[in-house]
């Protein structure tokens, strides 16, 4: 049993001070207000929920940094794909479960508590199934378990490169399944995920460039009620390649075939026409934004202020993985949308903190998107983070998230994910161990 005392939490109703948190490893079991601190309460100066991330490629985390020059042409997210495509080909299992455990350590220092592996790196270099079908999975459990994050695995069905059916390209053979080798995966998925604390599985068809319309109807009952992602909509010559082949938008598609609703999670959603906009939100379905990601890759912005204004909700995701910050993919977030419409705190409403309503609305979203809860509440998974507020200790609780996201001298203080604390003084505990075995892995690839 676990109990904290803090000068300031975010509670779901919003800011409380001097709150009481008990919790194990089974969940929250009580959370006072207005309390005052007992002799062996761990004493923070604020108390958050912990985010999760709902997107992520774990083998990208290897090439962060290594897409950055500018080639003879110009440079777009399709060149950067075929970078992409050469690391994807190179990596072992055991490298990429090096990559996937540093980027987790990551991920959990910078406040995050649980991923969504969108996982589909799964066959051997040749492109033949190893011996275990779900051998790269087995890697991404091994990762998850060795730091303490908490995985929504989402193996994802690709079998195509383009739209109607076309043959896959030669740097995709490692990604490529039928939907019956797909089916004996997800089996194979739902025993890793089982033996994982909190393990949740679910299922990502690709993309619409990935999957025809009838193997989309085959993979999406494999879900078995869980989460389901797809990319959609990133590019404009995704939309446009799109409109070619059916004369529907990918949106626009999906929701005149597949019906999207509160399962469902829609990668970027970055080109939409207003009417697309306002379907998506009324859905339920959680738009998955990706900003730094987006940024990186120059694939546009999301129509924010439209989709909230039509009730949606929203997460964040790591996706390639190039900067693991938790505070940079919000402030990236509100930032694109302040230069695209000439205007300030956009992502909030009037007279609310912009960093609270951020903080909220992804954490809330997050959880919705990876099949899990989030929120200080009884009842509810004792996934917690505090920060550090030691040079800015002038700072009144009502300014603390704005400062975090848009300032500096915040930091991330402690992590638990389910009870269990994996980050102490801002560091993983297994820091050491973890940077090592990520070292060898990346100096055999760059060799």
């Amino acid at each position: 049993m676990t109990v904290i005392h803090a000068e300031n939490a975010l509670l779901p109703d919003g800011l409380a001070h001097k709150v009481r948190v008990v919790f194990s490893a089974t969940g929250i079991e009580s959370v006072e207000r207005d309390a005052a601190p007992q002799p062996g309460d761990e004493r923070h100066r604020f108390l958050l929920p912990a985010m999760a991330n709902l997107h992520s490629h774990a083998f990208q985390h290897a090439m962060a940094g290594l897409a950055e020059r500018r080639g003879p042409g110009a440079d777009s997210f399709w060149s950067w794909r075929t970078e992409m495509y050469r690391i994807a080909l190179s990596m072992a299992p055991d490298q990429v479960e090096a990559v996937a455990a540093h980027l987790y350590m990551e991920m959990l220092e910078a406040g995050f508590c649980r991923v969504g592996e969108f996982h589909y790196l799964h066959h051997d270099r040749d492109g033949s199934s190893y011996a275990d079908p779900a051998e790269m999975a087995e890697r991404i459990g091994a990762a998850s378990a060795q730091t303490g994050i908490a995985l929504t695995l989402l193996p994802v069905f690709y079998a195509h490169s383009g739209f109607g059916g076309a043959e896959p390209a030669d740097g995709q053979r490692r990604f490529i399944h039928t939907v019956d080798a797909f089916e004996t995966l997800m089996g194979r998925a739902r025993t890793i995920v089982a033996a994982l604390p909190g393990g949740v599985l679910g299922v990502a068809p690709h993309s619409l460039r990935a999957v025809t319309a009838q193997e989309l109807g085959e993979v999406l009952p494999l879900a078995q009620g869980g989460p389901i992602h797809i990319h959609v909509a990133e590019q404009v010559k995704e939309v446009e390649d799109c409109v070619e082949w059916s004369g529907l938008r990918p949106v626009e598609w999906l929701f005149e075939h597949a019906a999207p609703d509160a399962r469902w999670c829609l990668i970027h959603a970055t080109h939409m026409t207003d009417a697309e906009t306002t379907r998506m939100a009324r859905s339920g379905a959680i738009a998955g934004l990706c900003p730094i990601t987006e940024a990186n890759l120059g694939d546009g912005v999301f129509p924010a202020p439209a989709f909230l204004e039509a009730g949606g909700a929203f997460g964040v995701g790591s996706d390639s993985n190039i900067l693991i910050s938790l505070t940079e993919e919000l402030r990236t977030l509100e930032y694109s949308q302040r230069l695209l419409r000439r205007a300030r705190n956009v992502v909030a409403e009037p007279g609310q903190s912009t960093g609270t309503n951020l903080f909220q609305r992804t954490t809330t979203g997050g959880a919705q998107a990876l099949g899990s809860v989030s929120g200080i509440a009884a009842g509810h998974p004792a996934d917690l983070i505090t920060l550090d507020l030691t040079s800015v200790d002038y700072l009144p609780g009502e300014r603390v998230l704005d400062h975090f996201i848009f300032a500096k001298g915040i930091g991330v203080d402690s992590v638990w994910v389910s009870g269990s604390k994996k980050v102490e003084g801002g560091r993983h505990r297994n820091r050491s161990v973890i940077v090592e075995q990520f070292s060898r892995a990346m100096k055999a690839l760059a060799g």
